[in-house]
């Protein structure tokens, strides 16, 4: 393994872990505040048929993007987090749920007709976002829509009293240009980009609404 490779492995495990001791915490959190830019998620569901196949790409506790969908499509939530997954299962025990990594997804070419990213690709290395951005092209079929929100300016760091919960929790995301950059030379079309108030913590959300 090179040294790029085991510092991104070594990020990874340390947001995987932080979620899973942090997972009761965060779910509440997710619970009682709105989500900015939820339009944003309805406007995919309201772009796929019945029953499509969609992956919560960073699913977490299942709120708000499994929850919404579990019932209208055929959705598969993927975490890093396993106390996360649990706590999915719990509130849409029909998704599909898998753990793993985005940068390498555990899924065939084109077996997806719509994805939802939302503020989950912000927890990997951003030297990794253009692996990301193309794993999700390859599991998507043509022409497929998807939902990848991330930060508008360049940010890397962490959090270390993250929802009051004592557990550190890491961030990394490039500006918003390289950000759609990279979404383009993965293959991806944009639809749409909307900047969106971060009203609990400041700054600005990227939604970038895209088609395979």
């Amino acid at each position: 393994m090179s040294e790029r490779d085991d510092g991104r492995a070594s990020y990874l495990r340390a947001v995987h872990e932080a979620y899973d001791e942090l997972a009761r915490v965060h779910r509440e959190a997710r619970t009682a505040v709105g989500e900015p830019g939820i339009d944003q998620v309805d406007a995919v569901a309201r772009d796929l048929p019945d029953g499509a196949r969609v992956l919560d790409a960073g699913c977490g506790s299942g709120v708000p993007v499994l929850s919404r969908f579990d019932l209208a499509f055929d959705v598969v939530g993927l975490d890093l987090s396993r106390e996360q997954l649990g706590r999915a299962h719990e509130r849409s025990p029909t998704a599909g749920l898998v753990q793993g990594d985005m940068t390498s997804l555990p899924f065939a070419d084109g077996v997806f007709d719509g994805l939802v990213a939302l503020h989950s690709i912000i927890h990997v290395p951003r030297e990794a976002h253009p692996s990301v951005y193309r794993e999700f092209q390859r599991v998507l079929a043509d022409g497929a829509p998807a939902l990848v929100t991330t930060g508008t300016d360049a940010y890397e760091g962490g959090t270390p009293n993250w929802l009051g919960s004592g557990v550190e929790m890491h961030w990394s995301f490039p500006a918003a240009e390289e950000t759609l950059a990279s979404l383009r030379e993965a293959g991806f079309e944009i639809d749409e980009e909307t900047r969106v108030p971060d009203e609990h913590g400041g700054g600005e959300f990227l939604f970038a609404r895209v088609r395979a």
